[in-house]
């Protein structure tokens, strides 16, 4: 099992925007074979702080759903260029 775990700032004026990307982004994921949960949250104090929690079967399903339609559409095409800052991690339960 592998874990991401992704934190999004973005400019207030893009926020509501941005919610309704990162929700279909969630709803699109979760279809996928190897995702076992993908999570999507945004800060109460913070509104322009989104957190994404995804989990997946294993490296090979992380990388393959960087692959879909739908993550270069919403993520590389949509919420990354309107990121004010990103950070982000791959994980492994313990």
């Amino acid at each position: 099992m592998v874990v991401q775990n992704v934190h999004f700032t973005f400019a207030p004026e893009d926020g509501d925007r941005v919610q309704a990307m990162l929700r279909e982004l969630r709803d699109a994921s979760r279809t996928e074979a190897g995702v076992i949960s993908f999570d999507v949250a945004r800060s109460q104090d913070d509104p322009t702080v989104f957190v994404l929690w995804e989990v997946y079967r294993d490296r090979a399903a992380l990388d393959s759903h960087r692959e879909t339609e739908h993550f270069q559409r919403l993520v590389r095409n949509g919420v990354r260029p309107l990121a004010k800052a990103l950070t982000g991690e791959i994980l492994s339960p313990i």
